[in-house]
């Protein structure tokens, strides 16, 4: 059944597609690759803007990855106006910005060139180890390598992450964008990251995988997507990777803490409008301890967001996750509908939900945010405080304070996210919002409050130290009894129609305490020593045998994001 409606969605999803690529000669503007998530680029962006008390025109900064085309012309911008005030670390980082995409700068003496070519062929710029540039192709190449390795300090095995890979991007023609990642893993993570693998059978943020020495695990990541204009408003990409949305450390509407998943996006900004959509195929719940195709559903999401004054931004948020047993409904390739309303006419037997969201820059020091989603709410049973189970929603509320203190470079983060149970459920099993037996959202699911703090100093432009705290409050499910944090389960095996509250089920606390220290010896080549301590509590907890977990590790780290375990 799922062969014809895969078939089916990714027909869809071409001929729009194609039909942009058809009509992209009418470009105005070359067409740009995206800058990876988690980059250094996205903290500096982040400073940029609060520091400016500006939102940036080109982009918002709600949706990610950013374009490196829309991100230039605002960090060019900020750096013009603010350059005389900015640190030596805020100089060393759009520098480097620079360098990574110098084909977006108008002046390219900007950008740092290497003073001694490898044979005048390889690394000829810092940031690359190939790069050629004609008229009508350009391209860059990179080696991708993450040596790791630490210990536990109740387990004996040698704790690792071992990743070599290829990074390969440019463009055709100057119109079109492509860019490509691949890699070969292998991992031995934390114990309690090991016991996430063997209750959800997924490897976070990856897809396949194989046992790899008893208790590790082998994996190869791929990536990949082509973009383009279809008009100077409106760009086009259509690949396999990750999204998004939101400004803080966690995501109530879409995060990027599941697999990859093949996406049609597109992105238009005009006047003060950012309006985003996204249609992608995912993976149902499944067991993989078998060989069959993997049972697929839909994701069709979109967010209009508005910069109300040159310092505030808000916007709606909507999306359905739905499956079908014989076609796809493509009435949700609609770009411009309101799809509840969709939902609505076709028997409401998909997943929706709604949200809201703003971000306000304050006294160039601080930035705002938030969010709030529902999927179902009456507001007369929310009003009358029955804890009806229905009224299931999430919401983030955060703060960003730069240069803290009045002492550069020190960046402050405060964050706390609270789920209602059953949030993120559906009535099967299939269209709940999760892919590849992975949540989409918070990595938590549902039933919980959050609260997040990261403190990030740069003294100097290669060193970076910073220290997240993590502590969560959950209430888990007893044998037999869904009390609405598992996202997998059926909403129509709640415990009780009313009385149901935040945290109900055998209490479960989660605190970790992550301290990094960062060293680039070369250029994007980093030296990482970092702790982490976690412990857990509460009657899910009793009688866990390690409630503690002390990690310390060391990693050489080359052109890739490090490997975290913030959960």
């Amino acid at each position: 059944m799922y062969p014809l409606s895969s078939f089916l969605f990714r027909t869809g999803a071409c001929l729009l597609f194609f039909t942009g690529l058809v009509f992209c000669h009418h470009s105005v503007d070359a067409q740009s690759t995206d800058i990876p998530l988690h980059q250094p680029a996205y903290h500096e962006a982040d400073r940029m803007e609060i520091l400016s008390g500006r939102l940036p025109s080109t982009y918002t900064s709600f949706v990610k990855p950013y374009a490196a085309s829309a991100l230039i012309p605002f960090v060019q911008q900020a750096d013009s106006q603010m350059h005389p005030v900015l640190s030596r670390v805020d100089q060393y980082a759009i520098r480097q910005i620079y360098t990574d995409y110098p084909e977006w700068l108008q002046d390219t003496t900007l950008a740092d060139s290497s003073r001694h070519p490898l044979w005048k062929l390889f690394y000829t710029s810092p940031a690359y180890l190939f790069q050629y540039h004609s008229p009508d192709l350009y391209f860059t190449i990179n080696p991708v390598l993450l040596l790791q390795g630490g210990k536990e300090t109740h387990d004996g095995d040698l704790l690792f992450v071992n990743t070599r890979g290829l990074e390969l991007k440019g463009r055709l023609a100057n119109k079109i964008g492509f860019y490509s990642f691949l890699s070969d893993n292998q991992e031995r993570p934390p114990l309690f990251v090991q016991q996430w693998i063997h209750q959800y059978k997924a490897v976070p943020g990856m897809g396949f995988y194989k046992s790899y020495r008893g208790n590790g695990v082998d994996y190869i990541h791929a990536t990949g997507y082509i973009s383009f204009q279809v008009t100077r408003f409106i760009d086009v990409n259509f690949g396999y990777g990750k999204n998004f949305l939101g400004d803080g450390i966690r995501s109530m509407f879409l995060s990027d803490f599941s697999n990859d998943y093949l996406y049609l996006k597109l992105n238009t900004n005009v006047w003060r409008l950012h309006y985003y959509n996204l249609f992608a195929e995912l993976t149902s719940q499944f067991n993989p301890d078998s060989d069959y195709l993997r049972p697929k559903k839909y994701m069709a999401l979109h967010d209009l967001s508005m910069d109300i004054t040159h310092w505030l931004n808000a916007g709606v948020f909507e999306s359905v996750i739905f499956t079908r047993p014989d076609h796809f409904d493509f009435q949700y390739l609609n770009p411009v509908i309101f799809y509840r309303s969709v939902e609505q006419q076709l028997g409401s037997p998909d997943k929706a939900h709604v949200g809201f969201h703003a971000k306000a820059d304050v006294a160039h020091h601080w930035q705002f945010y938030g969010q709030f989603l529902f999927d179902e709410l009456r507001i007369s049973e929310f009003l009358s405080h029955d804890g009806w189970w229905g009224n299931k929603w999430a919401a983030q509320l955060g703060a960003k304070y730069i240069n803290a203190f009045g002492i550069h470079n020190l960046d402050l983060q405060g964050e706390m996210n609270i789920v209602r149970p059953y949030t993120y459920t559906h009535s099967d099993t299939i269209t709940n919002y999760t892919n590849y037996n992975q949540p989409l959202a918070d990595p938590m699911g549902a039933n919980f409050r959050e609260f997040i703090g990261i403190a990030r100093y740069q003294p100097l432009p290669r060193l970076v130290l910073q220290g997240q705290l993590l502590f969560v409050q959950q209430g888990r499910d007893t044998t037999g009894v869904n009390w609405g944090s598992n996202i997998f389960k059926s909403y129509y095996t709640r415990q009780q129609d009313y009385n149901n509250r935040i945290g109900q089920g055998l209490e479960a606390k989660i605190a970790s305490l992550n301290l990094l220290l960062s060293y680039e010896i070369k250029y994007h080549l980093y030296l990482d020593l970092s702790y982490l301590y976690r412990k857990t509590g509460g009657a899910y907890f009793l009688y866990d045998p390690q409630p503690d977990t002390h990690f310390i590790s060391i990693a050489l780290r080359w052109n890739i994001a490090r490997r975290t375990y913030d959960f």
